[in-house]
C-alpha cells in the first residue's frame, strides 16, 4: 500500500484472522528490527490471545491492516497509569499513522480510564520512533541502559517517554 495523502487511520481490537497480516508486518527489517522474529503462533500468544492487562488493537489504513497498538495498565493506585507500544508496516511509516493510532488510545486511556499519564519506551537510537511519540506530546524521561536485547544477544539503550494527559496534542 503506497500512502501518499493523510490515510484514514483507525484501530478496532485485533482479531485472529489479523494474524496473517501481523506475521508479515512484522518479517519487515525496520519492525523485526525492533520486536524480534514472529510467526503466527508467536502473533496469536502475545497479541491476540495476549495477557489480561494489556488491549491489542489492529491499526487500519483504508480498511487495510498496516500494524497494531497495545496499551498496559499499571492499577495499583500509588503508581497508576498506562503504557504503549507499537510497530507499523514500512509503506506506511512517516505518513501520520503512527501519531493518529497513538492519540487514538491515549485519548481512550485518559477519557474512559481515566490515567492521567502514558510511558512508551522505545529503543534510544530509534528516532524515526521517538519523533512520531514527540508530535504527540510524548516527552523524554531518560536513557534506560542495556534495556532491550536484541536476537543478536547485545544489548541496547531504551529511551523512558511519557505523556501527561493534559499534554496530549491533537
Amino acid at each position: 500500500m503506497t500512502v501518499s495523502a493523510p490515510p484514514e487511520t483507525t484501530i478496532r481490537p485485533i482479531l485472529p484472522e489479523d494474524a496473517p497480516a501481523l506475521v508479515e508486518i512484522m518479517a519487515h527489517p525496520t519492525v523485526a528490527r525492533w520486536w524480534g522474529a514472529f510467526d503466527e503462533e508467536r502473533v496469536e500468544k502475545e497479541l491476540i490471545v495476549g495477557e489480561p492487562d494489556l488491549r491489542v488493537y489492529a491499526i487500519e489504513v483504508d480498511g487495510h491492516v498496516v500494524g497494531a497498538i497495545q496499551s498496559y495498565e499499571e492499577s495499583e493506585p500509588e503508581f497508576r497509569h498506562a503504557g504503549i507500544d507499537l510497530f507499523l508496516a514500512d509503506d506506511v511509516q512517516g505518513h501520520g499513522v503512527g501519531p493518529t493510532a497513538i492519540r487514538l488510545v491515549a485519548r481512550r486511556l485518559i477519557e474512559e480510564d481515566g490515567h492521567h499519564r502514558i510511558t512508551i519506551d522505545p529503543a534510544a537510537d530509534n528516532e524515526h520512533a521517538i519523533s512520531a511519540y514527540e508530535k504527540v506530546g510524548f516527552r523524554r524521561v531518560g536513557t534506560m541502559r542495556r534495556y532491550q536485547r536484541m536476537s543478536d544477544g547485545t544489548w541496547i539503550d531504551g529511551l523512558l517517554m511519557e505523556l501527561l494527559a493534559d499534554e496530549l496534542i491533537d
